[in-house]
């Protein structure tokens, strides 16, 4: 049973999240209500920030400094952090926790690890689902940090309204693998770790790198920090604003849009499969000599 969404957000007010995190858990899960549920919300417009990038590049001690500036403005900020699965028990390992372990348990602050429970893409299914809740329960913020698994997390550009792409000078050659994927989702990237020998090098790399695609028009907002330090979390955060601006948002808003409803859509054809059934008609079809799985595939569509 999905709770009320007052109840919620009053709980949000004051602190206590036990309503909210029984929600998303419901939601996860697909309980009975959570569409009706999740027709009745009423989200405001609060911006959806996402960061990603490579392992050790330091996003969750960045995210941390973030959060401390915007808790120290009065803002009460949500965070979802996608971790891989545990092969064991498919649930969230919950790395994030220890590396934000100062936020958990403040009341303005609210922190969920999500398991990507096999979802590829850095994300996990149901995101669009979540964000929403957030919106409508009085959340000022939402930061998302993704699995770090490289070129394959462009899928958070479909969701968030600011993409911080965070790397280390030492990146030079992963940057090269992930060109074309970094410039596609990008609106801000980050060299974090700047302290580190080569990080002027490698800030000039990833200009030219965007000047050689893109051209100097669309030059992307490159912000160097030291995030042990909080070194750059104000030029870091004016960066996030101005990405922000109502005259930069109204195209990206229709595309987010767009991008949201293709996947609502395509998440909810595939629930009205019957996965058991198709399992079993594949494993028949599949001893012919010349299978085809276009023409298998076509019984299930229309």
């Amino acid at each position: 049973m999905m709770h009320a969404v007052k109840d919620i957000s009053q709980g949000v007010a004051n602190g206590d999240f036990l309503l909210l995190a029984k929600s998303i858990s419901g939601i996860e899960n697909r309980e009975a209500g959570a569409d009706a549920f999740l027709e009745s919300l009423q989200p405001n417009s609060v911006p959806i920030i996402g960061v990603t990038g490579p392992p050790g590049a330091g996003k969750s001690t960045l995210i941390s400094c973030l959060i401390e500036h915007w808790v120290k403005e009065g803002k009460r900020v949500a965070i979802l952090s996608v971790d891989p699965s545990s092969p064991f028990h498919k649930g969230a390992i919950l790395g994030d926790r220890i590396r934000m372990k100062d936020w958990y348990m403040n009341p303005n602050v609210f922190i969920r690890s999500l398991a990507t429970r096999g979802h590829l893409g850095g994300l996990m299914n149901g995101m669009i689902e979540l964000t929403t809740l957030l919106q409508s329960v009085g959340f000022d913020i939402i930061l998302i940090e993704t699995v770090g698994v490289g070129q394959s997390e462009v899928e958070i550009a479909g969701l968030a309204d600011t993409t911080i792409v965070v790397l280390v000078p030492e990146a030079g050659d992963e940057v090269q693998m992930m060109k074309s994927g970094l410039m596609e989702i990008a609106q801000v990237f980050v060299v974090n770790k700047s302290d580190r020998p080569d990080a002027d090098a490698f800030t000039n790399h990833l200009l030219h790198m965007m000047r050689e695609g893109l051209g100097d028009a669309h030059i992307i907002p490159v912000v160097k920090t030291i995030a042990t330090q909080q070194a750059g979390i104000l030029e870091l955060v004016a960066a996030i604003e101005t990405q922000q601006a109502p005259a930069l948002s109204s195209s990206r808003k229709k595309q987010l849009l767009i991008s949201k409803l293709y996947q609502i859509i395509a998440a909810h054809q595939m629930r009205s499969l019957n996965g058991p059934m198709i399992e079993e008609a594949l494993a028949t079809a599949m001893q012919q000599k010349h299978f085809n799985i276009f023409s298998f595939s076509r019984k299930y569509y229309k």
